[in-house]
């Protein structure tokens, strides 16, 4: 079945957070299992308290089997974020974060929050950034020209939702450039 026109634009959250399950993330599992193998590679052996290192997907799938704890990633704690956001607000540039940092917060904080120390702190700090980020893409996008727009360290979800926007503008502003008006008053 062809998807209508408007949802071709960009690929939606849920999408995204689907191809960020495919990092690793460390675990802590609370059962032994031996080496499995998947498609993507084999994962093991398990051994309590031994972490491991597994793709989110299947962190999340242990997780809500309540065979695992998953181990935040290092960027994933209030301290780290809080130096981000203070970064995001005092430079013009953007803070270095990881490029999929948005969906694999989404996805361990909505699974695996009481593996989280101060988990309401994380997500009010991951708002703040957020919102810190989106003013700072939308004054990029006011300094738009027909040549090129240099927002270094977007992340994913940031650079989905600006596509649209972004797509249509450099469009317009290369027809703008390849047919300029005509001068109302020639030179007689």
């Amino acid at each position: 079945m062809a998807l209508p026109q408007s949802l071709r634009a960009s690929v939606i959250p849920p999408e995204l957070e689907l191809i960020a399950s495919q990092q690793l993330v460390e675990i802590v599992p609370l059962i032994s299992m031996e080496k499995t193998a998947f498609i993507s590679g084999a994962y093991g052996p398990f051994r309590p308290p031994n972490k491991a290192k597994i793709p989110l997907w299947m962190a999340v799938n242990l997780k809500l089997k309540k065979k695992c704890h998953i181990v935040a990633p290092a960027w994933l704690n209030a301290d780290y974020l809080q130096e981000r956001l203070t970064e995001e607000t005092l430079q013009l540039s953007f803070s270095k974060l990881p490029f999929r940092f948005t969906e694999i917060s989404k996805v361990i904080l909505d699974v695996a929050s009481d593996d989280l120390e101060n988990p309401d702190k994380i997500r009010s700090l991951l708002k703040d950034l957020r919102e810190a980020r989106q003013a700072k893409s939308r004054e990029g996008l006011k300094t738009l020209d027909h040549s090129e727009l240099s927002l270094p360290n977007l992340c994913s979800m940031e650079i989905n939702e600006i596509r649209p926007y972004f797509v249509q503008s450099m469009s317009i502003l290369t027809q703008l450039v390849r047919n300029p008006a005509p001068d109302p008053l020639p030179n007689v």
